[in-house]
């Protein structure tokens, strides 16, 4: 048996923040405060580690040095990820101790990563409150696209990224932990687009270099070999599904205008030219049967949005914004929305459709190097994607 799992505050090394603060038992109401917080309102977090067998007792003890150590370096302004490079160096033993439990490093490196940004949040009169996002978490790879994401059923996740040689590379969350990057092949010259349209089937399309669409899908036992969809396409593809066994695939033509190709179950329709004048790739996502939503950016380096209510497609209208690159979309609930852009300060930006009016631009932070990807597998959960400063593949997410 592992005897940390028996340790006391007195058993362990010395408490760093402790020795770096003279005023320790005013620090330790504010780090007792902060730890509370956590209890009340990130029980998710307990969850994650309660399934190796970490009790509440341990991971509270383990919480309270890194929200301790989080006061001692937040004076300094830095982010999240460069104070759990230092925990990390002051605490080496943290790895092994989380080892025991058979804790994967990706899952210590989110949970501890979230208790950090919780704890800056409060520090730096709570950023963003009521928000409820993590911090950003470093999947790694090396990507040379903006990600792609979809979802088959709750708590489980595909990402699609093209590698430096130019192929298609998949990651999955499986519910407990990530899987390794898995090579599915191809020479794409765009970023790819996912979407799933049931349980265990997943559709992904690119551009090749032919500039034509091309189609694979995995089909609950295999992937199946690329398909030629021809078209001339000047920008990633964009895929939405609104309903079992249909697809609807949207590109920038040459002409810059949106086009639309459609599965309708049986064949693929001729494509449909929906007009308007992009500036970047499209986004698309279905939230009923009859309705697709699809974003772009405008003329003016604007938000623009497009939608088909089931019998007709409206006019093209203006969200503002100043985007860097194309915009992404997604859908947690019926006649609800959640658009998502990469700003000019590289940062991470979020408009929300409530069913009745678009909400203000909110900053969720963050240094993006692509536009970024999103999905909702649940009516209080959506998943963002993005290329990070080091090409990585990195991640947040908002539970509420």
């Amino acid at each position: 048996m592992f005897h940390y799992v028996y340790m006391t505050p007195s058993m362990v090394p010395m408490n760093q923040y402790a020795q770096l603060d003279p005023n320790v038992n005013a620090q330790q109401i504010t780090v007792q405060q902060v730890l509370q917080k956590i209890q009340r309102e990130h029980n998710e977090l307990y969850r994650e580690l309660d399934q190796y067998g970490m009790n509440r007792i341990i991971t509270d003890y383990v919480f309270t040095l890194v929200i301790g150590f989080t006061i001692q370096s937040s004076s300094m302004n830095q982010t999240a990820q460069q104070i759990y490079r230092q925990f990390q160096r002051q605490y080496p033993w943290m790895n092994v101790f989380f080892r025991q439990f058979n804790i994967p490093q990706n899952v210590m490196d989110r949970v501890l990563l979230q208790v950090i940004q919780i704890t800056l949040d409060e520090i730096r009169g709570g950023a963003q409150p009521d928000q409820g996002w993590s911090a950003w978490e470093d999947l790694g790879g090396v990507l040379t696209s903006a990600p792609t994401v979809s979802s088959w059923q709750p708590n489980r996740l595909d990402v699609f990224v093209r590698g430096t040689d130019q192929a298609l590379y998949h990651k999955w969350w499986d519910g407990r932990q990530w899987s390794d990057w898995e090579n599915l092949g191809g020479v794409l010259t765009s970023a790819p687009a996912a979407v799933s349209w049931g349980p265990n089937r997943i559709d992904v399309f690119v551009r090749g270099t032919d500039n034509a669409l091309y189609h694979k899908w995995w089909d609950g036992r295999q992937w199946n070999d690329w398909e030629n969809l021809g078209g001339g396409l000047s920008s990633d593809p964009a895929v939405s599904s609104r309903r079992p066994n249909q697809l609807d695939v949207f590109v920038r033509g040459t002409d810059n205008a949106l086009y639309k190709k459609t599965w309708n179950g049986t064949r693929w329709e001729e494509w449909e030219n929906l007009g308007g004048n992009l500036t970047a790739e499209p986004a698309a996502v279905s939230w009923g049967s009859n309705r697709i939503d699809v974003f772009s950016r405008g003329q003016n380096q604007d938000l623009i949005h497009k939608w088909w209510d089931g019998s007709t497609w409206s006019n093209w209208e203006s969200l503002g914004g100043t985007l860097v690159g194309g915009p992404t979309v997604s859908s947690k609930q019926a006649n609800r929305l959640q658009v998502f852009v990469r700003g000019t300060d590289n940062g991470l930006y979020m408009r929300e459709w409530n069913g009745s009016r678009w909400s203000d631009w909110q900053n969720l932070g963050g240094t993006l190097t692509s536009r970024p990807a999103a999905v909702s597998w649940g009516p209080n959960r959506t998943d963002v994607f993005a290329s990070g400063q080091n090409q990585n593949l990195i991640h947040t997410y908002q539970n509420r």
